[in-house]
């Protein structure tokens, strides 16, 4: 499951549809990997405004990597600063969350991760 896809994930227990918390899921006891994938500023830069940037930043540091910037950068930016470009194409388009557990910020519940697939059936009780 690559980084990116957690901008886009939120709990699925019916108690945390309205709740703030549930997104974005926390990565607990995660294991990275890692693919080579061709850098595309022009790709980076249509994400952007389509990702939960304080959301990213929280996922990304709680992985581990550098801090980002407090406003997501524009593409000038991003061209003209390449060690922001190659930190955001290896955090969103290279980094793989492989083994783990994503943790809902509301509820607690955890969903397993398992060679790169996220668990989102819920218990009886939760749906």
């Amino acid at each position: 499951m690559k980084v990116l896809t957690l901008n886009f994930l939120t709990c699925a227990a019916r108690s945390c549809k309205q709740s703030s918390d549930s997104f974005p899921l926390h990565p607990k006891e995660a294991e990275l990997a890692s693919d080579d994938v061709e850098l595309n500023p022009q790709l980076l830069s249509n994400l952007l405004p389509r990702l939960d940037w304080n959301a990213l930043r929280t996922t990304s540091t709680e992985l581990g990597f550098p801090a980002l910037p407090e406003q997501p950068p524009t593409l000038e930016e991003l061209e003209s600063d390449e060690k922001t470009l190659k930190d955001l194409h290896s955090l969103l388009m290279e980094t793989n969350l492989m083994e783990g557990k994503l943790v809902c910020g509301h509820c607690g519940h955890e969903y397993a991760v398992k060679e790169g697939i996220a668990n989102f059936l819920l218990p009886s009780h939760l749906v």
